[in-house]
């Protein structure tokens, strides 16, 4: 079972995502940037989930950070956010974002956009 990532730290979201997800993939997460980092680099996930506006590191940093692991390098992120603007979303994809989707979260979108990511990803 591949492992998804999900850094998020609104109670709530974090609770739909997992639940959404939970029958597919195996979930961890984390709920801030420093957090979300760590548990990439301690479980290696096929896939990692990434609010963009998170307390400790933002998602931003916590992006930048991931790349730089030459573990991680090429390990798919989503970047989630509110912000819905073109220089977000052109932002997002500079830092090394893979896909960007909006909250609130399209259900079919989200796992269209992680079957996607995941087709050829690493064992």
């Amino acid at each position: 079972m591949k492992t998804i990532l999900v850094v998020e730290d609104n109670a709530v979201n974090l609770e739909l995502l997992t639940q959404l997800l939970e029958d597919d993939y195996w979930i961890e997460t984390a709920e801030d940037g420093a957090a979300g980092v760590a548990a990439a680099q301690r479980v290696r996930p096929d896939l990692v989930i990434m609010d963009l506006s998170l307390p400790v590191v933002d998602g931003w940093e916590a992006i930048r950070r991931i790349r730089l692991d030459p573990a991680l390098a090429r390990t798919p992120i989503i970047a989630l956010s509110a912000h819905a603007a073109q220089v977000d979303i052109e932002r997002a994809r500079a830092v090394g974002c893979d896909a960007y989707l909006t909250k609130p979260v399209d259900d079919v979108e989200l796992e269209r956009t992680i079957g996607s990511l995941l087709v050829g990803a690493r064992p």
